[in-house]
């Protein structure tokens, strides 16, 4: 059974940082597509950032390019989401989820079967 569990959310003033965490179980992270995506209130879900092959290949949103950044520890089955320079428009509920390829769409909710319970940052 897959499972996902997501972390580090918290309240931070405009121009703070925060890492979001991510642990996985169940999947091979070397071979999964594993992405954030984030939700605020009376809005769609977004996909913000997506990391495939172990890390090897990265995708992310326009709104979030270098100020975000998503890594792996294989070894800790974890994905992190490193936020820096964050905005009032960061505000939401952040999700992890996995697919087993991220491609070009790797952004569309609907692809993603599993998803964890969602951490909640506030700027």
């Amino acid at each position: 059974q897959v499972q996902l569990v997501e972390s580090g959310g918290g309240s931070v003033q405009a121009g703070g940082s925060l890492r979001l965490s991510c642990v996985a179980s169940g999947i091979d992270l070397t071979t999964a597509c594993l992405a954030w995506f984030r939700q605020a209130p009376g809005k769609e879900r977004e996909g913000v950032a997506a990391s495939y092959t172990g890390g090897g290949s990265t995708y992310y949103a326009d709104s979030v390019k270098g100020r975000f950044t998503i890594s792996q520890v294989n070894a800790e089955n974890t994905v992190y989401l490193q936020m820096n320079s964050l905005k009032p428009e960061d505000n939401a509920m952040y999700y992890c989820a996995t697919t087993q390829i991220c491609g070009p769409t790797w952004y569309e909710a609907a692809r993603y079967a599993v998803w964890g319970q969602g951490t909640q940052v506030t700027v």
